[in-house]
């Protein structure tokens, strides 16, 4: 095995990649780094199935807990922070293993991508309007403007969409032109894994019973007390959404729950149309009994 390679275990959520990424790390000598948008956030812990130390390990792992949940994601300041990590453990010889199913965040640091600035005063103009207009009448904008990016951005997702047309206005260009052609600027394999639709409704449904009975509303409880419905992204994240309204009262706990499920079964979906737009990705199945020999078996095939 090169040491200057990158590996990224990618697909959707549930579909168990943050278990092949610790069985990779360690049977490479490599490190995990976090490439799930909300895992960087300190203390969404149980609502992201964030990985504890124990089901870790020993495997390090990289890009956990780093931001406040009344922050806004960055993607641009993942990436510069991903790539630190990246390139010091190429320098020390070790396996950097990206683990996550945020698509755009991978990417960030695999490929070329380039971030536009912000214009603060447009910026406010844009969320003035989405406070005004909602998030799908936004969304029909960006798609009269951005087919292409439209289609890559869930209906719901505000800041996303605020962001697409905010780039659009400043560089004179659709947002996704921002995305150029799958080329990396490391040498890196992908592996995605791949779950038939109806176990993977079935395991995302599992899930969230799990994280209810794990205790995730007293975990939005505490990070509410912590600012969590100031922080634009972290608030929106799936499953805290739905129970923020429910401890401000406006659903029963059981739609909230309910309302996680759905909501995470179509990010699901988003997740592997945009996964799969990607060639290089070598695609394996979750439950083989020989997922690990497989994986590595790719990985050395690169």
């Amino acid at each position: 095995m090169r040491n200057t390679l990158v590996i990224a275990v990618v697909g959707a959520t549930a579909a168990g990649k943050s278990e092949l990424g610790v069985r990779l790390a360690l049977a490479l000598g490599g490190e995990v780094v976090n490439a799930d948008s909300m895992q960087l956030y300190l203390g969404m812990d149980v609502g992201t199935a964030k990985l504890t130390p124990a089901e870790r390990r020993g495997a390090p792992h990289h890009l956990l807990d780093i931001w406040d949940v009344r922050g806004s994601a960055s993607v641009a300041e993942y990436q510069r922070a991903g790539r630190s990590v990246v390139d010091r453990l190429l320098a020390g010889g070790r396996t950097p293993i990206l683990v996550g199913g945020s698509g755009l965040y991978v990417r960030a640091v695999l490929d070329g991508l380039d971030f536009p600035g912000t214009d603060p005063r447009l910026r406010a103009r844009l969320e003035a309007e989405l406070a005004r207009l909602g998030a799908p009448a936004m969304h029909a904008r960006l798609r009269d403007l951005d087919p292409a990016a439209a289609a890559s951005i869930l209906p719901s997702n505000g800041r996303r969409i605020v962001r697409a047309l905010e780039v659009i206005e400043l560089s004179g260009r659709p947002f996704s032109a921002t995305l150029p052609a799958y080329e990396s600027v490391y040498d890196a394999v992908q592996v995605g894994l791949t779950v038939p639709q109806p176990e993977l409704d079935d395991r995302i449904a599992r899930r969230v019973c799990s994280m209810w009975r794990d205790g995730f509303v007293d975990e939005v409880r505490r990070l509410e007390r912590a600012g969590l419905r100031e922080g634009r992204t972290a608030s929106r994240a799936l499953g805290y959404a739905q129970v923020l309204r429910f401890l401000a009262g406006e659903w029963t706990e059981e739609q909230a729950r309910d309302a996680t499920i759905r909501a995470t079964r179509r990010f699901a979906r988003r997740q592997l149309s945009w996964f799969r737009r990607d060639p290089r990705i070598r695609w394996l199945p979750y439950d083989a009994p020989d997922l690990l020999d497989r994986a590595l078996q790719a990985i050395e095939t690169e």
